[in-house]
């Protein structure tokens, strides 16, 4: 007899592990199915947000940022250390021994929650009508085995988009997973995309001595980004840590040559042929919605044309009992979006489970926070300055910079400013764009913010710590209503 769940998540990332606890915590008996393995071939939880995305490359920007200050900063303070060097196996040691901890965190949460992990790739089938369970096959190594749940939530993540003019091959054409996993400093280091991952992993580099070019094929820098926000930044990088980033960039060929470099030759902003040669380089072109071999196409799931499979606000796919969350579906390919759309779905699961009848929850894309770890850190939630003209919608705009905030200036961080926008009737916080030192922890108070329709006034009214790096947040909310005190 197949052994038989309430529910079943296939994928243990951010999204599918959070909703695999959550759907444990409310009583349903529940299984995670995860292919993922690392390095070593053992199996590894997590998905690429743990074991080649968020936490390693933080990591390794924290590492990359010590030995920047100590080689830059640290004689502003009077400290000054001779010889400093950088030995790189040891600081991806670090990165992989942070890595293992989380992994086997997670492991240690399943056996708490009576959650249980299958190792191997899910392929979902359906026998019989759409009222019964759903029979999912899981292969691995050793063989396959078969298990039956009545929902299924499908948390498969995304992978790294291709480029079609040469293979990653992770020696010197890199994807995520190997720019994470150099041994060595590159003399020259190419990236081909100015988006997170290109910034993140050109600035690692380069604080660690690599000249680095980023070439970017969107016509402006930080699209996405407010652009107040996106041309300060532009500045900042190319000063300093020093990253050349071309925009508007057409690449025409990739090769690799005899002395293990690689040359990109590409059409310039001017229209002009430019050719790059490197050591490593770095294709961080976007991801795309990871779905193959799962079998939803024999199942009749509703995708769009880039492959994301289609879903109602509240995660439900067009078939009945399979939902999606995270990557795999529409909205911002972040880590804590995927979590929270988990969260949701295990809690309707659960609602339907126990036949209450109530409004479910879905997540608000509107109040879902951004954030690059660059040096400094860019950050924002809600609205951008473009967006709002674009709408047609009147605003306010408070603004306060770094170099007036007394902690900025102790810190020796005092580039960058944030930016709040308010709504010009009824004073309704619509957006909060930052960018400065340590804003991935300050734009959570913006977040709740918003997410309680707090107007400008509620945040100006509230008493700041003194000194704090959150009363810039403060004082760009009383210059909404052009009232701050410290400029």
């Amino acid at each position: 007899m197949l052994k038989s769940f309430d529910v079943a998540i296939i994928g243990a990332g951010p999204g599918g592990y959070v909703a695999a606890i959550r759907c444990a915590q409310l009583g349903l008996n529940t299984v995670c199915i995860d292919e993922w393995e690392n390095a070593k071939g053992r199996p590894s939880l997590g998905g690429t947000c743990l074991n080649v995305g968020c936490i390693p490359s933080k990591a390794l920007l924290e590492s990359s940022e010590n030995f920047y200050s100590s080689m830059h900063k640290f004689k502003d303070h009077g400290i000054s250390i001779k010889g400093a060097s950088v030995d790189v196996p040891v600081m991806i040691s670090r990165k992989d021994k942070i890595v293992t901890t989380f992994t086997a965190g997670i492991a240690s949460l399943f056996k708490k929650n009576k959650v249980t992990s299958i190792h191997g790739k899910a392929i979902l089938k359906k026998e019989g009508d759409q009222t019964a369970e759903w029979t999912i096959e899981v292969k691995d190594k050793k063989g396959t085995e078969t298990i039956q749940a009545k929902h299924v939530i499908i948390a498969t993540g995304s992978t790294p988009r291709q480029l079609p003019l040469i293979p990653i091959d992770n020696d010197r054409i890199l994807d995520n997973t190997g720019a994470l996993a150099l041994t060595e400093i590159p003399k020259r280091l190419g990236v081909i995309g100015a988006g997170v991952i290109g910034l993140e992993m050109g600035s690692v580099w380069r604080r660690l001595g690599s000249e680095v070019t980023i070439l970017e094929a969107m016509p402006e820098f930080l699209m996405a980004a407010d652009q107040q926000i996106a041309k300060e930044a532009y500045k900042i990088f190319c000063k300093e840590p020093g990253l050349s980033i071309q925009t508007k960039v057409d690449i025409k060929k990739i090769k690799t040559t005899k002395k293990k470099g690689v040359v990109v030759e590409y059409i310039d902003a001017d229209n002009n042929p430019q050719k790059l040669e490197v050591d490593k380089l770095i294709v961080a072109v976007g991801r795309v919605p990871n779905t193959a071999g799962l079998g939803v196409e024999d199942l009749d799931v509703e995708t769009d044309e880039r492959g994301f499979i289609i879903v109602d606000d509240y995660c439900r796919t067009n078939v009945t009992n399979v939902y999606a969350v995270g990557d795999v579906v529409r909205g911002p390919m972040l880590a804590h979006k995927a979590s929270e759309e988990g969260v949701a779905v295990a809690e309707m699961i659960s609602a339907i489970e126990k036949g209450e009848e109530r409004e479910y929850e879905h997540v608000d894309f509107n109040t879902v926070p951004w954030v690059i770890y660059t040096s400094p850190e860019i950050a924002w939630v809600g609205k951008t300055e473009q967006q709002l003209e674009s709408e047609g919608i009147t605003y306010k705009v408070g603004q306060f910079p770094f170099m007036a905030n007394g902690r900025a200036r102790a810190l020796g961080e005092a580039a960058g400013f944030v930016k709040v926008l308010a709504d010009a009737t009824n004073d309704r916080i619509l957006g909060v764009h930052m960018m400065g030192p340590h804003v991935s922890e300050l734009i959570s108070e913006a977040v709740v913010a918003m997410a309680f329709s707090a107007s400008s006034e509620d945040l100006a009214r509230i008493i700041h710590a003194h000194p704090s790096l959150s009363e810039t947040l403060h004082e760009a909310a009383l210059a909404v209503d052009k009232r701050a005190l410290h400029i």
